[in-house]
């Protein structure tokens, strides 16, 4: 299964549409931005909230916290490279590997792909694709990629 998640452009906080393959919307995510960081909402179709992801305050490096639902699930945080974005995975045992700054990554877990990442080109704000092989994986999935926007959105504005 695939999700399509397009940032809107126009927008004053980072504000994401996600669909899914036949161009239904399935998710809604909406950036709150506070004093020393930011903190993105993950909402269904039904304007339910499914989840965040909270940026650390007190950290070196941009750090995001990911809560669903049933809390903290893990983290995400954006090493000290010179070259190539690398991150720090802490979540639900997920590896990640991959050309970040091309977004073309695959997420592992254990020695199994989980999921595919990539950025469609030459269009009208961000977009991103996310293959997912099981549906179970979906929302974490979502979370993830959007926690690893947020850190590289970070890292720019810092």
């Amino acid at each position: 299964m695939k999700l399509l998640i397009k940032q809107r452009v126009f927008s004053w906080t980072d504000t994401y549409d996600i669909f899914d393959e036949q161009g239904n919307a399935k998710y809604f995510v909406k950036a709150e931005f506070l004093a020393l960081g930011h903190q993105l909402h993950v909402y269904d179709a039904g304007q339910r909230e499914i989840g965040n992801i909270q940026q650390r305050i007190i950290s070196f490096l941009p750090t995001f916290d990911i809560e669903t639902v049933n809390g903290i699930v893990g983290s995400i945080q954006k090493k000290f490279t010179l070259f190539h974005p690398e991150y720090e995975v802490n979540y639900n045992g997920y590896r990640v590997e991959g050309d970040f700054l091309g977004w073309e990554y695959d997420v592992y877990q254990g020695s199994s792909v989980v999921m595919h990442i990539s950025k469609e080109l030459l269009n009208w704000g961000d977009t991103y694709v996310i293959d997912i092989l099981n549906p179970r994986d979906e929302i974490l999935g979502l979370m993830l990629v959007i926690a690893i926007d947020a850190a590289n959105c970070s890292n720019k504005n810092d």
